[in-house]
């Protein structure tokens, strides 16, 4: 088995979202669930988005932006900043929650 097989094999992974440790037992994860690791309980509204960024990710995908309803694949020690965004009326404003 080489390291890209024994990586989906595994029974868990350690990531990092907005600076803790946090375990995932799949190794691809959705934006959905990245943002649920981020936030308990999860922010909702009308007017609530997301921010996802990701860098040490497996050489597929070192580094980059998880957009909504997209997935990723995992790897340990790879890092995740996600951030809310509340929309009003005159545009987006990117608050200071980070999920801490």
């Amino acid at each position: 088995m080489n390291g890209a097989q024994e990586q989906h094999h595994r029974d868990d992974f350690e990531i990092i979202v907005n600076g803790r440790k946090k375990e995932v037992k799949e190794a691809e994860e959705s934006f959905a669930q990245i943002v649920a690791l981020a936030f308990n309980p999860v922010p909702t509204g009308p007017n609530v988005m997301f921010t996802i960024t990701y860098r040490k990710g497996p050489r597929e995908n070192p580094e980059g932006a998880l957009t909504e309803g997209a997935t990723v694949d995992i790897k340990d020690g790879m890092i995740f900043d996600v951030t809310e965004t509340v929309k009003s009326k005159w545009g987006s404003k990117a608050l200071a929650r980070r999920g801490l």
